[in-house]
C-alpha cells in the first residue's frame, strides 16, 4: 500500500470505555457474559430491555482502525491481527488457530456470510460417516430468531432461489447483493448446467446511506470503514453506547470458581493488564467460542466438579466439530477475473440428498477475490509474480462439507493449561465427492487450472460442539435453553451448545440461538 496514503490520518471514533475494577479488583453484576463475538454480543443485545446489570467482558480490545486493515501483506503475510496463543495437535505439534481477541471475536475478520441451517438440519441426517443427531430445538422454534438476527446484522438476500431455503416468516432485510460481470457470467454457466446457484445472505451495511463500498478487502480483513455487520459494530457498540450494558475489556477469564455446595458459580477469576480481577455476579454465561469455552470450563475444576465445571455426562471438551472445508481456486489464463467484492453466490444443489445420491455433500459458496500476498503463507515458495498471474485469473471458491460429532474429536487442557485439540476428519469421502462435482462445474464455465487446498487443524473459524446442548443430562452438557444441567447460574451461548455442524457457516444460527435463549430461557428472570 502506497506509503503516502497509510500516512494519512484516519477520522477518529469514540469507543466505548472499559470499566476499571475497584482497588481490590473485584467487579460486580447482575450477569457477567464472558466472550464479545457472535454469541455473548448477541446474547447481550437479546438482554438490553431486561433491567439487568449485564457486563460483557473480554480479553481483548477493539480491533484498530488503520490503513493496514485493508492491506493484504499486513494482514495474511504479517499476521498482523493474529493474536491468539498457541494450541496443540494431539502429537504434540504446536500450531496456532485462527481465533481472534478483539471486540467483536472472529466476526472482526469474517467474511459477513449468514446462512440459515436448513430445517433439516436440526433434524437427524444420515451421512456416509454415520448419522448427525437432531436438535433439541426445531427450525420452527428458531425461525423467529433467524429473522430478528437477520435484521440486527443487516442480512441481504433473496427468498426461494435456493433450492434448499428453510421457509421464512418474513423477506430478508436487504435486497440481495448484485454479482459483478465475472459473478454473473459464473452464475448462468451454472444454470446452463442445471444447476441453482443463489445470492448468498450477506451481512453488510450496503445501501442508501450505507458504509460498504465494496471493497476487496472484506473476506479474511478487519473493515475499515465499520461496514461489515459484525458482533462489535452492530451490537457490542450500540448497547455501550446506549448504557444497556457494561463492558471489562483485556480481561482473560482464567476460572470459575463454584461455590462451596458445587451447585453455582460463585465468581470468576481473571487478570487485566497482570493485576488480579474477580467478577461477582448472579448469573454467568460464557460465550468464549467453542474450544476457549470448554476449556475455561475445563480449567475450573473443583472437588463436586472433578473433570470440569458442569461436566458430569463427561462429554465436555468432546465432539468437537470444525467441517471439512477446501479452499478452491479455478484459473483461466485467458481472461482477466476484475472483479472486486466476489462473494456473492453460492450453491446448494449438492446439499441433501437426492435421486441417485444417498447422501448429503455440502455447501460451495465464493471465496472474497483472493491476492496473491493472501496465498503466500500456503505457498511460501511459489514465486509472487505466479501468484499474482493465478489469483489475477482466478475465481475463488470455499467448499464445505458437514463433520460429524465424534467423542474421540477433543478439546482438553494439558498439565500446564495449553489447549490441546485431538481432530481427526470424518466423512470425508462426500466432500471429495463435492471438490470433483465443483471442478467438472468450474470446468464447463471455462476455468480449466483448478487449485484445492484442504484446510487442516487451525483453520477453525466454524468450530462447534464442545458442550452439547440436550435434554437428556447424561448425554449433554447443557439444557435445551444452553444453561448447565449440573450448575444453575451457568450458561454457554456460543457455538459450542451445537448438537451438529450442519455444513454452512455458523454465525447466523449461534446470533438466532443466543436470542432465544435470551427471550425463553430463564437468564433474564
Amino acid at each position: 500500500m502506497n506509503g503516502l496514503v497509510t500516512a494519512l490520518p484516519l477520522p477518529a471514533r469514540n469507543l466505548p470505555e472499559s470499566v476499571q475494577p475497584g482497588a481490590d479488583g473485584v467487579v460486580t453484576a447482575d450477569i457477567a457474559i464472558i466472550g464479545a463475538g457472535m454469541g455473548g454480543a448477541t446474547l447481550a443485545w437479546g438482554l438490553r430491555d431486561s433491567g439487568a446489570d449485564v457486563l460483557v467482558i473480554d480479553r481483548g480490545d477493539f480491533l484498530p482502525r488503520e490503513w493496514e486493515n485493508w492491506s493484504p501483506e499486513a494482514v495474511f503475510e504479517q499476521g498482523r491481527y493474529k493474536n491468539a496463543e498457541a494450541w496443540y495437535g494431539s502429537d504434540g505439534s504446536q500450531f496456532y488457530p485462527g481465533n481472534y481477541y478483539y471486540i467483536g471475536g472472529n466476526t472482526k475478520l469474517y467474511g459477513a456470510m449468514m446462512p440459515r441451517f436448513r430445517e433439516q438440519d436440526f433434524g437427524v441426517i444420515e451421512h456416509h460417516g454415520g448419522l448427525s443427531p437432531a436438535w433439541p430445538v426445531s427450525y420452527a422454534q428458531m425461525e423467529p430468531y433467524y429473522a430478528e438476527a437477520e435484521r440486527l446484522y443487516l442480512v441481504h438476500g433473496e427468498p426461494g432461489t435456493d433450492p434448499t431455503d428453510p421457509w421464512r416468516s418474513s423477506p430478508y432485510p436487504h435486497p440481495a447483493l448484485p454479482h459483478e460481470p465475472a459473478i454473473a457470467a459464473l452464475a448462468d454457466s451454472f444454470k446452463r448446467q442445471g444447476l441453482h446457484p443463489f445470492s448468498m445472505p450477506a451481512a453488510v451495511d450496503l445501501g442508501p446511506g450505507g458504509r460498504c463500498v465494496r471493497c476487496r478487502t472484506c473476506d479474511g480483513y478487519p473493515c475499515m470503514v465499520d461496514a461489515k455487520a459484525d458482533a462489535d459494530i452492530c451490537a457490542i457498540r450500540p448497547l455501550a453506547a446506549s448504557g444497556k450494558i457494561r463492558l471489562l475489556t483485556n480481561t482473560v477469564i482464567t476460572s470459575l470458581v463454584a461455590t462451596t455446595d458445587g451447585k453455582a458459580v460463585a465468581e470468576a477469576s481473571g487478570r487485566r493488564h497482570g493485576q488480579p480481577v474477580t467478577v461477582r455476579a448472579d448469573k454467568f454465561v460464557v460465550a468464549a467460542g467453542a474450544v476457549n469455552s470448554a476449556a475455561l470450563l475445563l480449567r475450573s475444576g473443583s472437588e463436586h466438579h472433578p473433570d470440569g465445571l458442569g461436566n458430569s455426562s463427561g462429554l465436555l471438551g468432546r465432539n468437537y466439530m470444525v467441517h471439512n472445508s477446501t479452499f478452491f481456486v479455478a484459473a483461466d489464463p485467458r481472461r482477466r477475473n476484475r472483479t472486486r467484492f466476489q462473494k456473492t453466490l453460492a450453491i446448494n444443489d449438492w446439499y441433501l440428498p437426492s435421486a441417485g445420491r444417498k447422501y448429503p455433500l455440502g455447501n460451495v459458496q465464493m471465496l472474497g477475490k483472493l491476492q496473491a500476498p493472501m496465498l503466500s503463507g500456503a505457498r511460501p515458495h511459489v514465486p509472487a509474480s505466479v501468484l499474482r498471474l493465478v489469483t489475477d485469473h482466478s475465481i475463488d471458491l470455499y467448499l464445505t462439507t458437514e463433520d460429524l460429532p465424534e467423542p474421540g474429536n477433543r478439546v482438553e487442557v494439558n498439565r500446564p493449561g495449553q489447549i490441546v485439540v485431538h481432530w481427526t476428519p470424518n466423512n470425508t469421502a462426500p466432500h471429495e465427492e463435492l471438490v470433483r462435482l465443483t471442478t467438472k462445474a468450474v470446468r464447463r464455465a471455462g476455468y480449466p487450472l483448478v487449485l484445492t487446498e484442504r484446510m487442516g487443524i487451525a483453520t477453525n473459524s466454524h468450530q462447534c460442539g464442545t458442550a452439547v446442548m440436550g435434554d437428556d443430562p447424561a448425554h449433554s452438557v447443557l439444557d435445551s435453553t444452553c444453561r448447565s444441567h449440573d450448575v444453575a447460574n451457568l450458561w454457554v451461548v456460543d457455538s459450542a451448545c451445537f448438537p451438529s455442524s450442519a455444513a454452512v457457516n455458523p454465525a447466523l444460527t449461534i446470533a438466532a440461538n443466543a436470542l432465544r435463549v435470551a427471550a425463553e430461557g430463564t437468564i433474564a428472570r
